[in-house]
């Protein structure tokens, strides 16, 4: 049976390899050592891509490309988003222009966020804390949906003559007047980098989920379409979903799936310790049996975030496997490097707050 991809919905990926043949998406693997110091595609979480060759020939000769990202201001910035702030910042030190929307438009009409309280969202959740992690905003071209100006509302006009209705129903299932909306106005998004007011024809990269490929799918179809704009498809990057606290997909939706990077450091770091782990029922089974780290919840803070050192990562895994590490002081450990983490991410908050603010003064 055929998957479905939704970018709506809070699906969780059980076979990336499968989805990968379905849907088309090409392996990563021959990227993970030229681009090893990206954590994420050297362990894998950064697993496919479309079209990424030729940004890597951007990078490799110094030419003209962009990066382009979305944000949903719909609830509160977690640790499964900082691997998107990561890469994009990532690709603003490999000389990407950045651009990243805050899509009030879409929070709105999917999540019924008040507009107000998507761009207060906006500022105070997700640009602060990219700030914060290393993002710099002078050098990023940001805006919210529904304020932007006519160009752009012109080239998602356009798209829409593009497409038709029974093919918008084959790539994202059941349809609402919203997500229609809501799909157009990503193809613009994605594509209008390249409208000679922002910099002219080049490759656009986006980092994205696997939840998203529907919209990146229309996009490259609109792309093609779409012959006086002289566009380039867009190229894509996938990445693994981090799993919520007690297994299934990390959601805002779900604040007790999440670890706010937002929070107090204190109270965030101890709900790893009702985290879903892959160990046994007893400390006398998992001494004889060992756990299975590819099931637990905390190693995988450890892959993604908190354990940079592979060498470390490996001995952690083998201790699990053979038993050697309890989940009572693996879980101890993954506290205690969380709280160290989000104490220091809250002190660049402080000043990367008043930045957010200057950048949307600055549009």
């Amino acid at each position: 049976m055929a998957q479905r991809i939704d970018p709506w919905t809070s699906t969780e990926i059980a076979d990336y390899k499968r989805l990968m043949e379905e849907f088309g998406i090409e392996s990563m693997e021959k990227y993970r050592k030229r681009y090893a110091e990206l954590v994420y595609i050297r362990r894998g979480i950064i697993f496919g891509h479309r079209d990424f060759a030729k940004i890597s020939e951007c990078m490799e000769k110094s030419k003209k490309y962009a990066m382009m990202t979305g944000m949903m201001p719909s609830g509160r910035f977690h640790i499964g988003h900082k691997m998107v702030a990561d890469e994009i910042i990532w690709f603003q030190k490999k000389k990407a222009d950045i651009f990243i929307c805050a899509a009030d438009i879409e929070s709105f009409l999917m999540r019924s966020t008040p507009l107000e309280d998507a761009r207060r969202i906006a500022v105070e959740e997700y640009l602060t804390n990219y700030i914060a992690l290393g993002l710099d905003p002078e050098k990023v071209n940001f805006w919210f949906q529904s304020d932007y100006n006519s160009d752009y509302y012109k080239l998602c006009d356009m798209a829409a003559r593009e497409v038709t209705f029974n093919e918008l129903k084959a790539i994202y299932g059941e349809l609402t007047t919203g997500k229609i909306i809501s799909s157009l106005k990503q193809a613009g998004d994605i594509l209008h980098p390249q409208l000679e007011a922002y910099g002219g024809t080049r490759p656009v990269v986006v980092p994205v989920g696997t939840d998203q490929d529907p919209h990146i799918r229309l996009t490259i179809d609109i792309a093609s379409r779409l012959k006086e704009f002289k566009l380039i498809p867009p190229a894509a990057t996938y990445h693994k979903l981090m799993k919520g606290l007690q297994g299934g997909k990390m959601s805002s939706s779900r604040p007790e799936s999440i670890i706010s990077l937002s929070g107090d450091p204190k109270q965030e770091s101890r709900k790893v310790m009702s985290a879903k782990t892959g160990g046994r029922t007893t400390i006398e089974e998992q001494r004889k049996l060992g756990g299975i780290p590819e099931d637990c919840v905390v190693y995988e803070f450890y892959v993604y975030h908190l354990m940079p050192d592979d060498s470390l990562l490996e001995s952690t895994f083998k201790d699990c496997r053979n038993g050697r590490l309890t989940c009572g002081e693996c879980k101890k450990n993954c506290a205690e490097l969380l709280e160290k983490f989000l104490t220091e991410h809250q002190k660049k908050r402080l000043d990367s707050r008043k930045k957010a603010e200057k950048l949307l003064k600055r549009k």
